[in-house]
């Protein structure tokens, strides 16, 4: 086994953890987003592409007859339930969770990125073209992220001006 080849199926060791996390973390994040519909709907959106998307990565290791990492799973789900409830304790938690999505999404890009050059290197032209499937997918809701940040903050301002003048009655 080559050394290259070991490192493939690391980083989709790596992907597949990073999208456990993910779902863990959006699902935290989804429960307290009554009050901004679209945001939370698109969410609910990549929650389901984030499962498709890990399922995907895992028949690349299937193919390669390895499978997942159990220990890098359950840390990556652990660190998500961290942050998910570290976010209850924030006044401005849907801002919080924007920045923390906004950024993720870009780490999971530079990852697909990373394994998409990878798997062409070595020749593995099905796992470049999933990879290069989730890359679409995280490019999207990280455009979609950016072109709703304002709105987002637009609405928290609003509601935050609406609490605050309740609280004053």
């Amino acid at each position: 086994m080559s050394d290259a080849r070991e490192w493939l199926i690391q980083w989709l060791r790596d992907a597949h953890a990073m999208e456990e996390q993910a779902e863990t973390m959006l699902n935290g994040e989804l429960s307290r987003l009554e009050n901004y519909p679209e945001l939370s709907e698109r969410i609910r959106l990549h929650v389901e592409e984030t499962k498709q998307q890990a399922s995907r990565l895992r028949r690349c290791l299937d193919a390669l007859g390895e499978g997942t990492s159990t220990m890098k799973d359950a840390g990556g789900k652990l660190m998500a339930m961290g942050q998910s409830l570290s976010g209850v304790f924030a006044g401005d938690e849907v801002m919080k969770g924007s920045l923390a999505g906004y950024t993720f999404e870009h780490m999971e890009i530079a990852s697909y990125t990373i394994l998409v050059s990878a798997a062409n290197a070595l020749g593995e032209a099905e796992i470049a073209r999933v990879c290069e499937q989730n890359l679409r997918e995280e490019e999207a809701m990280a455009e979609w992220l950016k072109n709703n940040l304002p709105k987002t903050a637009e609405q928290f301002l609003e509601r935050s001006k609406f609490d605050s003048d309740a609280a004053k009655r």
